[in-house]
This record gives C-alpha cells, structure tokens and sequence, in this order.
C-alpha cells in the first residue's frame, strides 16, 4: 500500500516521508546555524527560497532526463508539471536548492558556505527519509538477486522485467542507500569535528560521499533511464558531483586558511536584542575568592589619599 484515502483527498506515503525528511533536515540545519551565530528561526528564511525552487529544480531535471515520458507524439503536455505523478530527480534539487539558498544568503546575511556547511548532514537524513517512501511505492530497486535481504516486488508492477519467474528477488537499492547516507552523516559529524572544516568543505564531503554511493546503487538499478556513452545519465550526474565536491574542498582550502569569522557577511551581523548595547562584561577570574567590601573601600581611600598628595606635591 502506497496511500491512504481520507474523504476526497489521497495521500502519498512517498510525499509523508518526503515532508519528514524536510523538517527533520530543517531542524537539524537550524541548531547547527544557531551554534554558529546565527538568528534563531533564520532557517525559514531558507526554507522559503530553497524547498520551491528544489522542488522545481527537481521537476526539470527528471522531465529533461526522461524526454520519452513527457515529448512524442500525441503527448499531454501538461503533464510536464504535473508532479502529483511522480517524477522528481534529488540532483534537480541539489541544483534548485542550491539557487534558493544563494537568494536566502543575500536576503538573510548569512554566508551562503555557512548554510552549505550546515545543512550537509540534514541532506542525507532527508534522503534516507525519502528513499523509504520507494519502499512503500515498490520502485526503485536493482537487479535480480538471491541474497537472503532480497526485495519482493509483484509481477503486475510497471518495472518488472519480462522474462522473469515468479517469486524472484530483487536488490534493495533504496535500502542501500538509506544505509550509506546514515553513515554518511557520522562520517561527517566526524571529519568536520577532527579536522575543524569550514568554508563550504563540510558540504564538500557530502557531495563526495552521496555521489559515490549513488554511482554504485544507480549501476545495478534496472528501472528506465536515459543511457549516455554507456552510463545511466544519473551516474554522470553522481560523478558530476563528486568532482565538484573534490573541487570545492581543493579550492576553499586553499582560498581561506583561517577560521569563518562569522556566520554572517561583513557589514550583516546579526545583533541578539536580548545582550544590551554596550552592556559591560565580568572579565574576572571566576575562581578567584571574593574581596570583602570593607577591603575594597580601604584601597580605594588609600588609592585617593595618595592622588591628592601627588597633586600638592606636584603643584
């Protein structure tokens, strides 16, 4: 079962899990921004420019890669838009998001790596949440297989392959996937804590680490695909990244030795309404014992003794 009917309206677990991965990506994204100096709540700043534009971005990109679906003759083409259908590509998104997340950093003030660097590990959390929505929808799965994890899928399913009996198993690619991106986020909880990695690096990693595994998932899964030189044009799509991870690491590191000194660009500073302007700040030694007042009050006639007697002197 891949929905339920309450009264008119039907829902998608696909799209359950899907909202899930957003908030869960939303929240974690926002305690990390917040640790790093930023506004409170500023992630729905971002979430206004970047879930509809990667939403968007991810519609072209499948539509584009799937032209056959969508472009022959006597084809609706309204259904180029019509999403409730199915049909979004995670690298559309990568790319639509990545434009609404450069327009939130110009509105907000926060730099646009900072975001980047902060959202990594919510990327990957959102897509094990969405690969489990394929699990329901029983799509997306490899090739044929006799591993005891094997995937059961109906003969009557649109992507069962012609040819074969009854009862075969399949491989599990989504699975794989929630697997290698739930491991992804420990590696860069990891990395980003023994190297100390900013400036756009942290999000370097995940591109390396999610277009890694997806090239290996994406070679062994047989639903149809768009084929260039021999590849499955999500597998130039994954090594696309992956390159552009590696570029982004090599650049930044080399661009920015030193530490981000703010969340926010020059001239944008946040400023928290709730420390008073100029308010003074107890730089003491918190571990040293307190002076009793009558201590205090003696050195401080002592001190003003000794000034007006260096002022009659003087004169």
């Amino acid at each position: 079962m891949s929905s339920i009917t309450l009264g008119p309206f039907t829902i998608h677990f696909y799209a359950l899990w899907i909202l899930l991965g957003i908030v869960v990506a939303a929240a974690l994204t926002s305690r990390r921004l917040t640790a790093r100096g930023a506004e409170p709540g500023v992630i729905f700043d971002f979430l206004l420019w970047t879930v509809p534009l990667g939403i968007i971005g991810a519609r072209i990109f499948h539509v584009l890669t799937h032209p056959n679906d969508y472009f022959f003759e006597g084809a609706e083409l309204w259904k180029v838009i019509a999403i409730w259908e199915g049909g979004i590509a995670i690298f559309g998104s990568l790319l639509g998001g990545a434009v609404g997340a450069w327009l939130a950093s110009k509105q907000t003030g926060v730099r646009f790596w900072t975001f980047a660097d902060a959202l990594a590990p919510g990327m990957l959390l959102a897509q094990a949440f969405g690969r489990l929505g394929n699990y329901f929808n029983h799509e997306l799965f490899g090739q044929p297989t006799t591993l005891p994890w094997g995937l059961e899928i109906e003969p009557s399913n649109p992507a069962w392959p012609l040819g074969l009996p009854d009862g075969t198993l399949f491989h599990p690619t989504f699975l794989y996937e929630i697997i290698w991106n739930l491991v992804g986020v420990a590696v860069i909880f990891g990395l980003e804590r023994r190297f100390r990695l900013q400036w756009g690096r942290v999000f370097s990693i995940y591109l390396i680490w999610y277009g890694l595994g997806r090239i290996v998932w994406e070679s062994i899964r047989i639903d149809p695909s768009e084929i260039i030189l021999g590849l499955r044009v999500n597998v130039w799509a994954a090594i696309g990244a992956v390159a552009l991870g590696i570029i982004i690491n090599v650049v930044q590191r080399r661009r920015h030795v030193g530490k981000e000194p703010s969340a926010y660009l020059p001239g944008r500073e946040w400023v928290d309404p709730d420390v008073p302007s100029g308010a003074l700040v107890d730089t003491s030694d918190p571990d040293a014992p307190a002076e009793d007042e009558t201590d205090v009050n003696d050195r401080l006639s002592a001190a003003g003794s000794t000034g007006s007697t260096g002022a009659s002197t003087r004169a």
